[in-house]
């Protein structure tokens, strides 16, 4: 089943290893906060590395009764912006695979 020599032991912690890493990693990025802004700061946008948005800021001057369209878009660029973020911070934290070789699968 698997490659003859192979340490199976070694596989083991290794993949243990891998798992507390990334056990770490995720802890991290949840206990993180991304603020995202829009239209000159006239919109700002928190959000947990977990995805839940905790907090949302519209300065007066951003609200246009006739344009309420305008503000939409503005909150959605907010909320993108604190997303963006929190996935570059998840690509930067999250431990990377290591090259297991051929194990004959």
């Amino acid at each position: 089943m698997f490659p003859e020599g192979m340490d199976m032991s070694g596989l083991l912690a290794q993949a243990q290893a891998m798992q507390a890493q990334l056990q770490q990693a995720q802890d991290e990025l949840t206990a993180s906060t991304f603020t995202g802004t829009a239209g000159g700061d006239l919109v700002e946008a928190t959000m947990t590395g977990g995805g839940e948005l905790t907090g949302l800021v519209i300065k007066p001057e951003a609200i246009d009764p006739s344009d309420a369209e305008g503000l939409a878009d503005l909150i959605l660029a907010a909320v993108r912006d604190a997303s963006a973020q929190a996935q570059a911070k998840a690509a930067a934290v999250m431990p990377t695979m290591p090259d297991m070789g051929n194990l004959g699968f």
